[in-house]
């Protein structure tokens, strides 16, 4: 019996190298990553300018990730996969979910009006948590107001912030269209401090980072030393400089978290695994709503609902001065793909949707 059982063990271990090591397999995932390659050389290719960090994942591991181009102009740093970027408008994500959170605690309603919470704010009782949410407010959006300029450097609490815009004449009534909007957001941060009793900084750093290991995201400041920083340009006709300065209290909740794209894949794998909330809310920040005349539009609570060739996808992307930054993810396949450049010259959204797409067709070819 045992000489029999040698021979099956061959043939066996035999069998396990060939499934494994299938040719056919091993070349399909060469493909794909030449393909991305490809997509991302397309766009990024100067090695010694201000470059990007792409990542991709299935099933919650990451299947790709690499960087290219300089973190650093001045010292002629590469880019590596750990550098830490700005995530301008994709900060939303986090703003909605940490509205969410306090209201599985009990602490606010999506539905309460918020004059609830800002008595004096105009129109406040007709206004909503939903309609700040969703950009279907109506309310001015500071970043279209030409005294813009004048705060820019400031230091701004979030009252003055929302003191700022809160006057402007409103663009349309609640729930009337859906215009995206980050004086929304700036006021969702404010609430957040209110209904929490701390500041928007630490609710974010202590029930979202911290709880789930985001150990390399934070809120974002130009003066403290950050560790594997990535530096942010613009693009001139003279050649590159460096990014404008302006305080991070004005985007505030609408834009000022920085973060690396292993880290946020912690988050989307943390809401994937209803760590931070239930399926029922979880589920409200990804469907689709309604104007007040029934028609649907393709956003939820901080995500567009969109498709990729037929596939569902939730997306957003971010703009600040100095980076660009876009995130896909495709809930039936449990793809995400995380697109971050350290010039606002050059943006990573239609590539992360591309190199979706083309994730997509592997897939598919690999079932085949």
């Amino acid at each position: 019996m045992k000489n029999e059982a040698k021979p099956m063990t061959k043939y066996l271990l035999l069998f396990l190298l060939i499934f494994l090591f299938n040719p056919f397999q091993v070349a399909n995932a060469q493909n794909l990553e030449s393909k991305i390659d490809s997509l991302i050389l397309a766009e990024f290719k100067d090695r010694n300018g201000p470059g990007a960090v792409f990542m991709v994942a299935q099933n919650g591991k990451i299947v790709y990730q690499k960087a290219f181009g300089k973190a650093n102009l001045e010292l002629e740093l590469d880019l590596s996969p750990e550098n830490i970027f700005q995530l301008g408008s994709m900060t939303k994500q986090f703003t909605a979910v940490a509205v969410l959170m306090l209201e599985e605690q009990g602490k606010l309603n999506t539905g309460d009006p918020i004059s609830k919470y800002i008595p004096d704010y105009p129109l406040g009782d007709k206004i909503t948590i939903h309609h700040l949410l969703t950009h279907t407010s109506g309310i001015k959006d500071f970043t279209k107001m030409k005294s813009l300029s004048t705060i820019a450097q400031k230091e701004m609490t979030p009252k003055m912030m929302v003191d700022f815009f809160k006057d402007e004449k409103a663009d349309f009534l609640p729930g009337e269209k859906f215009e995206y909007n980050n004086s929304g957001y700036v006021l969702l941060g404010y609430l957040i401090e209110l209904v929490s009793g701390g500041s928007y900084e630490d609710f974010i750093q202590q029930q979202i980072f911290q709880k789930i290991g985001m150990n390399q995201s934070s809120y974002a400041s130009d003066r403290k030393v950050i560790h594997k920083r990535a530096y942010g340009y613009h693009k001139k006709e003279t050649g590159y400089v460096n990014k404008t300065v302006i305080s991070f209290s004005i985007p505030f909740s609408s834009g000022s978290l920085m973060s690396t794209t292993t880290d946020l894949l912690k988050w989307q794998n943390a809401l994937n695994q209803h760590r931070l909330l239930s399926t029922k809310n979880t589920n409200k920040a990804f469907q689709k709503y309604r104007l007040n005349n029934g028609e649907a539009f393709d956003y939820g609570y901080g995500w567009h609902i969109k498709s990729i060739h037929g596939t569902p996808s939730r997306e957003h992307g971010g703009s600040i001065f100095g980076f660009k930054t876009m995130g896909v993810y495709l809930p039936s396949k449990d793809i995400y793909v995380v697109g971050f450049s350290n010039c606002d010259c050059q943006s990573p959204t239609q590539i992360a949707r591309d190199i979706a797409s083309a994730a997509l067709q592997y897939l598919t070819n690999k079932k085949n």
